[in-house]
């Protein structure tokens, strides 16, 4: 599947924190039907057994509405339910070797905080790079922020598509226009909405402005 920039308007990124007893892939659902654009399953704390269930129930959502699905860090997971592709951090495993494990078909997105690693990381094979955190987020509370000047300096060095991730919200994502980025990666600003649908539309919306 190929990244085209229009699929990264709005990433959703999963987190069952926010559950509240409610299935994880009716709440993917809801994000897709308000605008969700792109759909990635992060896990850290499941078994491979339960995560491997849940990625399967989440793909047959994906599929459904033809949305691409990349798995969080676990290369073997993705392989297994033959997700769309994975993400992985500077302290996963590198784009090149995950390349030669998935293959020349799926996405490869890589999490970068500066001009080099985001250069290094196209030359590896990224399909496409997630810039961050841009505002403090409570999901990765040690993470160091990245300027908006580096954000835009990012956005300017490489000619894949960039999503900026960490603290991004409704009432914020403003701040990021004139930056160059295709998209954003949400977490809470949708998965924590008492209306998750609704959420997804606003933002959206809003993103159609900030990119166009």
């Amino acid at each position: 599947m190929n990244v085209d920039k229009a699929s990264m308007l709005l990433y959703a990124v999963t987190d069952r924190a926010w559950l509240g007893g409610r299935a994880l892939e009716e709440d993917v659902e809801r994000a897709i039907q308000g605008g969700a654009t792109f759909v990635q399953i992060r896990e850290k704390a499941l078994s491979y057994d339960a995560f491997l269930a849940e990625a399967k129930k989440l793909k047959a959502v994906t599929d459904r509405y033809g949305i691409p699905f990349v798995i969080n860090d676990d290369v073997e997971i993705a392989l297994a339910v033959d997700a769309d592709g994975v993400h992985v951090g500077q302290s996963d495993m590198e784009a090149g070797d995950v390349r030669e494990k998935l293959g020349p078909e799926k996405i490869i997105g890589v999490s970068v905080r500066t001009v080099e690693q985001a250069l290094l990381a196209q030359q590896r094979g990224a399909d496409y790079l997630g810039v961050g955190a841009v505002f403090p987020t409570s999901t990765k509370p040690d993470a160091a922020e990245v300027s908006f000047d580096t954000l835009q300096a990012i956005c300017e060095a490489v000619d894949i598509p960039v999503v900026a991730i960490g603290g991004i919200q409704q009432e914020n994502v403003m701040e990021l226009k004139g930056s160059g980025i295709d998209g954003v990666a949400v977490v809470s600003a949708i998965f924590a909405a008492e209306d998750i649908e609704t959420a997804a539309r606003r933002l959206h919306s809003t993103m159609e402005e900030l990119i166009g």
